[in-house]
């Protein structure tokens, strides 16, 4: 098991600022998404404080957000890259692979990532993840340049929707099959 620690706090920053938006989307009714907590076992706690000092995480957890955006399931995660690379490591297997059973079942999956350095966002789709993922895995780059990243999913925040994924996800949806 693993044990808890400040680590898992790294993109807290990028998450507050999502829940905000989330709330927002909520309430001008465009979507329900929800955070999905880390399953975790407190080992030890603070007393005084009501903090939890020592724990142990249950599972490996899925993805950071899920819900529904006017009836199509969504899933992804949020991450934080203070460079223009951002290193596969901060990705693992089993989320992968949950986004990619999850596309599977005709919900769509994707990653935000928030370059700090630049201040700018990028919606990452699934399917371009999977190549990225796929190419380390054969042996190649374990990291994704910031030049490799497509042009039109980038994004800032804008009045009303700190980070406004939701037009990426529109992007994302007009590009995919008819069928689909």
């Amino acid at each position: 098991m693993a044990t808890w620690n400040s680590r898992g706090l790294r993109g807290s920053g990028l998450e507050d600022l999502i829940n905000r938006t989330n709330e927002t989307y909520e309430n001008s009714n465009l979507c329900l998404i929800q955070k999905i907590p880390t399953p975790i076992t407190p080992v030890d706690i603070n007393h005084k404080t009501r903090q939890i000092t020592l724990a142990y995480f249950d599972k490996k957890s899925t993805v950071d957000y899920i819900g529904a955006v006017q009836g199509i399931p969504v899933c992804f995660d949020a991450k934080e890259c203070k460079t223009d690379t951002f290193p596969l490591q901060n990705v693992h297997e089993h989320q992968v692979n949950f986004m990619n059973s999850f596309e599977t079942q005709k919900g769509v999956a994707f990653l935000l990532i928030l370059f700090t350095n630049r201040n700018l966002f990028y919606y990452m789709r699934f399917e371009e993840l999977k190549l990225f993922w796929e190419r380390a895995n054969s042996g190649g780059r374990k990291s994704i340049r910031f030049d490799e990243l497509d042009e039109k999913y980038f994004f800032e925040s804008k009045p009303g929707a700190l980070v406004p994924y939701l037009d990426m996800l529109q992007i994302d949806l007009n590009n995919r099959d008819s069928d689909w």
